[in-house]
């Protein structure tokens, strides 16, 4: 890559005027060829992460191998943290500024794929990693590494902290950690997220609540006497109806999902107990909560229905992602001086063909660099949001797949193992590492984007969905 020198930038924001970004080309360009001198190394770990494809709460190879390499590196790595043996911070510096940085390593049940370009499964049943976390946790710590070595060497004065974070995909473990104070101190907190595009993000994500419902009615004989039972399948099917009829009365930011978990496996017997497992978006809490205050009026209604009695149970949920307008013009200030990622024609063959296997339009991948744009709203959750109010956080997406792939499916799967994930892997390091040198240098752009996050903020108090007690672990 060219290097180019590094000026006094003037970044247009929202809300204010200008800001002025002061930046050590020397230092910057540093970070950059620390990605470069790492690479494989990077690639390895992400390539043992893919491999591996462990589940929510249950990446103990995956944590284990991003933290072994941390402590090599020269952190602090404090393991097991918020009572989650696959969570761990790697600190590395001491003072201000604090700059975060989190890393997810989770995979999703059902995905596993081989590194090919049509629906090839590796080991049946196994999961696979079908959202990129393989690669979203090797960048993030390859980008900390970058800034340690600076603040080694003197060059740049502060902390940097690299956040380990399990259960993206189920629990949330970063909502645990903030509710244990583990963000209160930082500066600023950056993630990034493999996509079909590249892009400072200033699109917000989905509020979310998770929770389950269980009925609990009076088993009998189907036939002999079905009179002497009470059904807990009648009682979920009713508040499934209500569920459905609901979502003609709702905004259409609204979604609702459901999946039944337990029910009597026969027919002959009336069902005694039933359970289902519901999660309810908008994009704001407010417009959640509203929704969920209706639906739980209907899981009423279907019990008193069905003569039953219910419980029901929240396990988590996400606040939506509160965006950072000057934070993401700074990270698009960063990827304009990477340039786009190329591809060899290799490359964008094996991508056309999964656009053929997924009958969408063969475009192949896009390395393009996307425009900053004012912000909207897009589909999907994530704990990433219940952090960004706690703490300013800057947010980057980096191709890793081809355009329009299916995520959370074997596409997204077959190319975080091969050099298209590679290659998207190895940017965003660079990206992220690149703006975290601004951010550890410039006081006035860390006080411009903490600034906007007040405003926004407004005296919001964090309340966070989960529930009271420890992340719920498994134990098998």
């Amino acid at each position: 890559m060219t290097k180019k020198l590094f000026a006094r930038t003037i970044v247009a924001l929202c809300f204010t005027p200008v800001i002025a970004v002061a930046v050590d080309a020397a230092n910057k360009n540093a970070a950059i060829d620390s990605v470069e001198k790492h690479r494989q190394e990077l690639i390895r770990l992400s390539d043992q992460i893919w491999r591996f494809a462990e589940t929510a709460l249950r990446e103990t190879k995956s944590a284990r191998v991003l933290a072994d390499y941390a402590q090599d590196q020269g952190f602090t790595v404090e393991r097991g943290v918020s009572k989650m043996p696959t969570a761990f911070v790697a600190t590395y510096g001491s003072g201000r500024p604090i700059i975060g940085i989190m890393g997810e390593f989770d995979a999703l049940p059902g995905l596993s794929q081989k590194s090919v370009p049509q629906k090839e499964v590796l080991t049946p049943g196994a999961a696979g990693h079908g959202c990129g976390h393989n690669m979203f946790g090797a960048a993030s710590l390859g980008a900390a590494i970058a800034v340690k070595e600076l603040i080694q060497a003197g060059k740049l004065k502060g902390t940097i902290r690299f956040y380990g974070t399990p259960a993206e995909e189920s629990v949330g473990g970063k909502i645990y950690m903030a509710r244990d104070g583990l963000f209160r101190d930082v500066d600023v907190c950056l993630a990034w997220h493999p996509s079909d595009k590249t892009r400072a993000d200033t699109k917000s994500s989905m509020a979310l609540i998770d929770f389950v419902i269980e009925f609990y009615g009076q088993a009998a004989h189907a036939a002999a006497d079905p009179w002497n039972g009470r059904s807990a399948l009648d009682a979920l099917e009713l508040f499934t109806h209500g569920l459905n009829m609901l979502r003609e009365h709702v905004k259409p930011t609204v979604r609702m999902h459901y999946a039944i978990v337990a029910t009597t496996p026969v027919p002959n017997i009336v069902p005694e107990y039933t359970k289902l497992w519901v999660w309810v978006r908008d994009w704001t809490r407010e417009g959640v909560d509203d929704v969920f205050q209706r639906v739980k009026k209907i899981a009423d209604g279907a019990a008193l229905m069905a003569g039953v009695e219910h419980e029901l149970s929240v396990l988590g949920g996400d606040y939506e992602l509160l965006v950072n307008m000057t934070g993401a013009k700074l990270l698009h200030k960063n990827l304009l001086h990477l340039g786009p990622i190329e591809y060899t024609e290799e490359e964008q063959a094996f991508a056309r063909a999964i656009q053929r296997a997924t009958g969408k339009p063969e475009k192949g991948v896009d390395g393009e660099i996307k425009p900053v744009e004012g912000q909207k709203q897009e589909g999907g959750s994530t704990d990433v949001g219940d952090i960004s109010w706690n703490v300013p956080t800057l947010h980057l997406s980096v191709t890793t797949a081809p355009v329009d792939t299916p995520w959370h499916s074997w596409p997204v799967v077959a190319c975080g193992g091969m050099s298209i994930g590679h290659k998207g892997m190895i940017y965003a390091a660079k990206a992220l590492a690149a703006t975290m040198v601004d951010l550890f240098e410039d006081e006035s752009t860390r006080k411009m984007i903490q600034a906007e996050f007040k405003e926004k903020v407004a005296g919001h108090v964090w309340d966070p969905y989960i529930p009271d007690g420890p992340p719920p672990v498994p134990t098998d």
